[in-house]
């Protein structure tokens, strides 16, 4: 018997919703869609003009945080005819990169990469900067980021003593307010048996200036599971108060809808 059988999973991803929902269908479960990711909208002219500051002006770093996020840089460039150009830069400035998406690109663009979160996170990047009192020397930054992120980032990496370009080539559009209204109605209600998250932007807008808030993170550490499909999205659970997280060992769906399939199994048992 799978551990799923009858469980109401609330599926918050947009793009990979229909790939999920059949992992968890096949497991016996009964995926609710609530895509409360919101557009994703590239900042063209923006991104543009990132390319070009890029490689006018004098960087001793580059960070990238989203694959996403290299990508759109990428397309800007091939599409200003400075793609070579923007490789070259890249490789003779150190690099700093996030995730494994954005490893992914660097290696598929010959792109050399100094530094990599070793856990996958901005948190343990910025330690490693500080770390390595690369402040000391206030190093010239190139940070891409995006909506959700921007400030927060700059910030810490100006309090450690960077200076620091910001570049906004995307970022993500509120959710439709029925949607997100319909999700957090549930996990209230606790109708649901647990809800997956593919990433931290869903936590934040499921969580955001809401006053039932606090309703919805009791619903969690009550009766509705959180899961996570990586250590990003569980920190941002995490932050925000929610206790019990469960999540894979490797960040992936499927490993993701196993684990929870697992978990049920243990708890039915």
């Amino acid at each position: 018997m799978n551990g799923l059988d009858g469980k109401q999973i609330g599926v918050a991803a947009d793009r990979s919703a229909e790939p999920l929902s059949n992992l968890i269908h096949k497991k016996g479960g009964n995926p609710v869609v609530y895509s409360i990711q919101g557009k994703q909208t590239l900042n063209e002219q923006t991104s543009c003009q990132n390319i070009k500051d890029y490689l006018s002006e004098t960087f001793d770093w580059t960070i990238f945080t989203t694959g996403i996020g290299a990508k759109a840089l990428a397309d800007s460039s091939v599409e200003a005819g400075l793609y070579p150009a923007f490789i070259e830069k890249l490789n003779e400035t150190n690099l700093a990169i996030r995730g494994k998406k954005t490893l992914n690109w660097c290696k598929n663009n010959a792109v050399q990469v100094s530094m990599v979160s070793e856990d996958g996170t901005m948190e343990n990047l910025l330690r490693t900067f500080a770390d390595e009192q690369i402040a000391g020397k206030r190093p010239r930054v190139f940070l891409q980021a995006y909506n959700q992120d921007d400030a927060k980032l700059k910030d810490e990496l100006e309090k450690i003593g960077c200076s620091v370009y910001l570049s906004q080539p995307y970022f993500y559009e509120a959710p439709i307010p029925q949607i997100l209204n319909e999700l957090k109605k549930a996990v209230i209600e606790q109708s649901l048996d647990a809800v997956v998250f593919t990433s931290k932007t869903q936590v934040k807008n499921l969580l955001a200036d809401y006053p039932d808030t606090q309703k919805i993170i009791q619903a969690f550490n009550k009766q509705v599971l959180a899961v996570a499909v990586g250590k990003v999205t569980a920190n941002e659970l995490k932050r925000n108060g929610i206790l019990n997280v469960l999540q894979p060992d490797h960040p992936k769906m499927g490993p993701m809808v196993v684990a929870l399939d697992r978990y049920y199994q243990q708890v039915n048992n």
